[in-house]
């Protein structure tokens, strides 16, 4: 494999940062997962606003490149590396700067895209996924947007990473819930169920990654006339529910087969909506 680091196309094996880099000292850098289909790159906009929204906030905004510029790295990975299907991570770093947590205002930004080969996707593909996920609830609760802003998609993961510590050998992603106990995200994925015809899932009001599948699904659903609530649910509100599904980029709808050993599994509208969404990355990128 190839990677693209600061500018330049080199060998997976001399492809390295400096210790000295704030992404590795202190998770001070922004990140987006994408999925290439076709050598085209989903929903690309979306992803480039919130990985500006993630710098903005991190005080390094003015410092990156342009989305073009961002764009032309990604594409240029991908062709390197004769991929048409794929997996892509673009990671922008406040850079190598002196060892003290006061960043300097100067930044030299470090730029690094990671790709590597996934199944095709749209009305011809296959899931990545081995089958349906079996998800538990977590002591490990989701640490709130006023203490770190949720909404920001930063190198920093110990909160997934706790939780996802949390589960048992046998389970496959980690539900947190707030401060209050309401429902809020996976580890890595958004969370959706269907309860009496309804589609549901944790308000963004919460603190959540507002994440680009979850919006795209909801899209879909509202399109084909689906009733839609975000609200703030109780775990014994989703365990009652008729479906559950994950989203995230590299899963995009994966259904849920178990919630905290209680039997869901996936439905008509899980369905509906992975043929749905199988039709947009047709149409978009094929």
């Amino acid at each position: 494999m190839q990677y693209h680091v600061d500018g330049e196309i080199v060998p997976a094996e001399e492809a390295t940062v400096s210790v000295r880099d704030r992404g590795f000292q202190y998770g001070d850098g922004a990140f987006e997962t994408l999925r290439a289909y076709g050598g085209e790159i989903f929903a690309w906009d979306a992803h480039a606003d919130r990985l500006e929204a993630t710098a903005q906030t991190l005080g390094f905004a003015e410092a990156i490149p342009s989305r073009d510029d961002l764009r032309a790295r990604i594409d240029e990975t991908v062709f390197a590396n004769d991929l048409d299907d794929a997996y892509v991570k673009l990671s922008i770093t406040r850079g190598s700067q002196p060892g003290k947590l006061t960043p300097d205002p100067a930044v030299d930004p470090t730029i690094v895209v990671l790709v590597d080969s996934l199944p095709r996707g749209g009305v011809d593909g296959q899931p990545v996924w081995d089958g349906p996920a079996t998800v538990a609830t977590v002591d490990t609760e989701r640490v709130p947007s006023a203490a770190i802003p949720a909404g920001a998609k930063t190198h920093n993961y110990l909160n997934g990473i706790l939780a996802r510590l949390d589960l048992a050998a046998d389970c496959e992603e980690a539900l947190m819930l707030d401060t209050q106990g309401y429902l809020t995200e996976g580890a890595t994925s958004n969370l959706c169920f269907v309860a009496d015809g309804v589609l549901h899932t944790p308000t963004s009001e919460q603190s959540i990654l507002p994440g680009v599948t979850r919006s795209t699904v909801l899209d879909l659903a509202r399109a084909e006339g689906l009733p839609v609530e975000e609200g703030r649910y109780e775990p014994a509100r989703l365990r009652a529910a008729e479906e559950a599904f994950l989203t995230n980029t590299t899963w995009e709808i994966r259904p849920v087969d178990r919630v905290d050993g209680q039997s869901i599994g996936g439905g008509p509208v899980t369905q509906l909506l992975a043929r749905l969404y199988d039709r947009r990355v047709e149409r978009s990128c094929y």
